[in-house]
C-alpha cells in the first residue's frame, strides 16, 4: 500500500462516514461486532436469516442512536449472497469499507461419524460463502480505497480439538485465505485479517447436542486456558474493530488469536 496522509489522533481512533457489511449480526460476537463498530461511527448493513430477530435488533439499534440496516440472507444461497452486496452497493453507493465475515456454522461429531451432508453444509457456510462475498464484495471494497475485510475464524483453525474436523478444516482454509487475500489485494488498498477466538459464549453450539464423552474432553481443554475458560462476545468485538480502524493501517494478512493464553502452551 501507498503511504497514508498524516491522521489526526482522532481521525486514527474513529469509523465516522465508513461503511460496514456485518455477516450474521444479530447475535453473538456478530450481535458484538456491530455494536462496537456503531460505537466508532460507523454506518452498517447486517444479514440473518431469521427475520423476526432481525427486526428486533434493528429497533433496538436504532434506538440506541445507532445507523443499522438488514436484509434477511440465507448466506448458503449463492443467489442470496448476490443480492445482499447488491442492497449494500445502493445503500452505500457502490463503495463499501468494512467486510466481517462472521456467520458460521459448527455440527459437533467425531470424524467417522460426520456425513456428505455434513461436510457440504459446514464447508459452504463457513469457507464457500464467505470467499463469494470477498469476490463480490471486491469491487466495493477496491472503490472505497481503503477496504477492510476481518474473517472471524478460531482456534480451531490452528490446533485440534475433539469432534470438530470438518469444522477445523474450514477455519484453518480461512487462515490462509486471509493471507492470500492480503497478498494479491493489497496493491487495491485492501487490508485482510482473522480475529479467531477459543471458546466463546454464543449459541452456536448447545451443550445438549455434544456428546457427554466430547464436553468431558473440551472441560479438560478449557482448564488449561490461563485466564477465563470461556470469553463474552463483547471481548472478541474490540479487537475486529480495531483492525478496521485508520490506526490499524499497516496491519494485513495476519491471524491473531483472542483466546486467554489457550494457545501460548499448544
Amino acid at each position: 500500500m501507498e503511504g497514508q496522509k498524516e491522521l489526526t489522533r482522532d481521525e486514527k481512533w474513529s469509523l465516522k462516514g465508513m461503511s460496514a457489511l456485518v455477516t450474521g449480526g444479530t447475535r453473538g460476537i456478530g450481535h458484538a461486532i456491530v455494536e462496537e463498530l456503531a460505537g466508532f461511527g460507523a454506518r452498517i448493513h447486517t444479514c440473518s436469516r431469521n427475520e423476526k430477530e432481525l427486526n428486533e435488533r434493528i429497533q433496538e439499534w436504532k434506538d440506541k442512536g445507532f445507523e443499522v440496516s438488514g436484509s434477511v440472507c440465507d448466506l448458503t444461497s449463492r443467489a442470496q449472497r448476490q443480492e445482499l452486496v447488491q442492497t449494500v452497493a445502493s445503500l452505500f453507493h457502490g463503495k463499501l469499507d468494512i467486510l466481517i465475515n462472521n456467520a458460521a456454522i459448527s455440527i459437533m461429531k467425531r470424524a467417522t461419524e460426520h456425513n456428505e451432508q455434513d461436510f457440504w453444509h459446514i464447508i459452504g457456510t463457513n469457507l464457500e460463502s464467505p470467499y463469494h462475498l470477498c469476490q463480490i464484495a471486491h469491487p466495493l471494497l477496491k472503490a472505497s480505497g481503503k477496504g477492510n475485510i476481518v474473517f472471524i475464524s478460531s482456534v480451531a483453525g490452528k490446533t485440534a480439538l475433539p469432534a470438530l474436523a470438518i469444522y477445523s478444516a474450514s477455519k484453518g482454509a480461512i487462515n490462509q485465505l486471509t493471507k492470500n487475500l492480503a497478498y494479491e489485494w493489497a496493491k487495491d488498498n485492501i487490508r485482510v485479517n482473522t480475529v479467531a477466538p477459543w471458546a466463546v459464549k454464543t449459541t452456536i453450539v448447545k451443550p445438549e447436542d455434544i456428546d457427554m464423552s466430547i464436553q468431558s474432553m473440551f472441560g479438560q481443554l478449557l482448564a488449561r486456558t490461563p485466564m477465563r475458560p470461556i470469553a463474552e462476545p463483547n471481548e472478541i468485538s474490540p479487537l475486529t474493530a480495531f483492525l478496521c480502524l485508520p490506526a490499524a493501517s499497516y496491519i494485513t494478512g495476519q491471524i491473531i488469536y483472542v483466546d486467554g493464553g489457550f494457545t501460548s502452551s499448544a
